[in-house]
């Protein structure tokens, strides 16, 4: 077994008691085309501030929105994952972006009678902003989700749904546009999305397959216009081939970024391959994970081999 080997990182430079000013200079959408989501890569100048250069793909920072919660206290922060590789969006890491999705609801509380309009409080704030604006700042958070130190020393599967593309798409920048020239692992990139319309950055992602031939892009469609339904852990464990192969080997590092529940069926491949305690830690009373309960599930824990963040 291969075990990796992760870099020291900066945690809680800037906390939110005392956070510090970033200034937006990029906000567009990068969606498929129209869709009726609403997303954006948000790029954000933290030149001057302790956030400057300390930071690493897979880490979070934080925004504060101005104004009150209804208890009166002010808005607490609000974590976004990073979106740019270490050097940043201007490669000599002054400026962390991050991808951003507006929350618009109308029944927020499960309460049946209300039907008002309710907009994310931080989400559609930053989303709101215009380049110049300014913001309240904070972090980095996260000291387990980033990329080995030997970056060629493994092979990466890295698995998102929605908004959790955000730190592959700085991990593939570090990995392939690295200054020392790309990687030589094998990468392999699972994007889940209800319409192919909300698949994020993808015509990027699709040029990078072209070029570099280590680099695999899989796009899962769950809402297909035509043909069956797809989510990415049913996706992985009909593929078969590469994708199994892939984890079977002691040198890979597994990836998962998005909505909970993602990863059960993947914990349940993880077994089917018979590697699944080179993965992950069982919890004791635990026989099978096919056979567990979703409270079960939620009990087992990643190994060094395996990072998980799920909303």
């Amino acid at each position: 077994m291969s075990e990796p080997e992760f870099p020291e990182v900066q945690m809680h430079l800037v906390r939110p008691r005392t956070p510090v000013t970033g200034t937006i200079v990029e906000s567009t959408p990068c969606l498929n085309g129209r869709s009726a989501s609403f997303v954006r890569h948000i790029a954000v100048d933290v030149s001057g501030t302790p956030l400057a250069g300390n930071f690493h793909a897979g880490q979070a920072f934080g925004v504060i929105p101005p104004g009150e919660e209804p208890s009166g206290k002010p808005h607490s922060v609000r974590l976004y994952s990073i979106a740019s590789p270490s050097w940043g969006e201007d490669g000599q890491g002054q400026i962390i972006s991050t991808t951003c999705k507006r929350l618009i609801d109308e029944n927020s509380s499960g309460d049946a009678d209300e039907h008002e309009l309710f907009l994310g409080v931080c989400s559609n704030y930053l989303c709101d902003r215009a380049v110049g604006d300014q913001i309240q700042v904070t972090g980095p958070a996260g000291k387990r989700f980033v990329l080995p130190v030997d970056r060629d020393h493994h092979d990466y599967l890295f698995v998102a749904t929605g908004t959790g593309i955000a730190p592959f798409r700085g991990m593939v920048k570090e990995l392939l546009e690295h200054p020392d020239g790309p990687s030589r692992s094998e990468i392999h990139l699972v994007m889940g999305a209800p319409y192919g319309t909300d698949l994020m950055y993808h015509d990027w992602f699709k040029s990078l397959e072209e070029t570099h031939s280590g680099f695999h892009y899989h796009t899962v469609v769950s809402r297909p216009e035509s043909g069956d339904r797809q989510y990415v852990d049913r996706y992985i464990t009909n593929a078969g081939g590469a994708l199994h192969e892939l984890l079977a080997r002691d040198r890979a590092l597994l990836y998962l970024c998005g909505i909970e529940g993602m990863q059960n069926g993947l914990y349940r491949l993880l077994e089917e391959l018979g590697v699944a305690d080179e993965y992950l830690v069982m919890p004791e009373e635990m026989e099978k994970i096919v056979n567990a309960e979703p409270d079960q599930l939620r009990k087992i824990r990643p190994r060094a081999r395996c990072m998980v963040e799920v909303y």
